[in-house]
């Protein structure tokens, strides 16, 4: 299928080495060239990043910082990555525009959906940060409401992992990779893959998910033409 719009949801942690913070470089620029190959093809691009190679709001109540504190120290994390990629976009000669939901004008503008359309309309990309600005909701549903905001067509969901399982891989050596899913019976069956509010969401919307594993050779791309990982769409 030709997309038009498209929605790049890329885990914060996927940006670090294993076991620390530090920046994969090599990695990134490998998912910005992709995403420059994407942009040639006449494509739209719109980036969610997550925050969890710096912080995660669920590991922060463990260690006994409120939840919602925990949240926004997380949302502040996704800043640091979406100013981190601009930047690496722009030296690719890559138009960007970093929005976030939570005020700090002077690093990057507020989210206002009008103004992020127009931006993907002039043919630049634009990074949405600190998730959807509010506590207890993930970057996987800033995503979904993003997506549907900005009319994309479809949400391409970057993990650690080759898709969606028929059960948790990690548990059952036996559970078998998914080509397709509907929504619902993702939700009836509680898979993992994502955040079940954005596949809720995305249900509503009528807008597909494409889990795929980020780290794989030209995987953003293969995803794209439906060469690899799962859809999530229909019912």
């Amino acid at each position: 299928m030709d997309y038009k719009r498209i929605l790049i949801k890329i885990s914060g942690e996927s940006l670090s080495k294993e076991k620390n913070s530090e920046y994969d470089l090599d990695f990134i620029m490998d998912i910005c060239l992709q995403i420059k190959k994407i942009k040639a093809m006449g494509i739209e691009i719109s980036i969610v990043i997550g925050g969890g190679n710096f912080w995660r709001g669920v590991e922060g109540e463990k260690i006994g910082v409120d939840r919602a504190t925990s949240d926004y120290i997380g949302m502040i994390a996704t800043i640091m990555n979406a100013l981190f990629i601009q930047s690496i976009l722009e030296k690719l000669e890559l138009e960007t525009r970093v929005q976030s939901a939570l005020n700090l004008s002077e690093v990057c503008e507020p989210y206002i959906r009008r103004r992020a359309i127009r931006h993907l309309e002039k043919g630049r990309i634009v990074i949405f940060a600190s998730g959807t600005g509010n506590p207890y909701f993930t970057t996987d549903t800033a995503a979904a409401l993003r997506a549907s905001e900005i009319n994309a067509e479809v949400v391409l969901k970057g993990t650690n992992v080759d898709g969606v399982y028929s059960e948790d891989p990690k548990i059952n050596k036996d559970a078998k990779l998914l080509k397709s899913i509907t929504y619902t019976d993702f939700l009836v069956k509680n898979l993992k893959a994502l955040d079940p509010t954005a596949i809720s969401l995305s249900r509503e919307t009528n807008i597909p998910v494409i889990v795929f594993n980020i780290k794989n050779k030209d995987s953003i791309i293969k995803a794209l033409k439906h060469e690899q990982g799962t859809i999530i769409k229909g019912g």
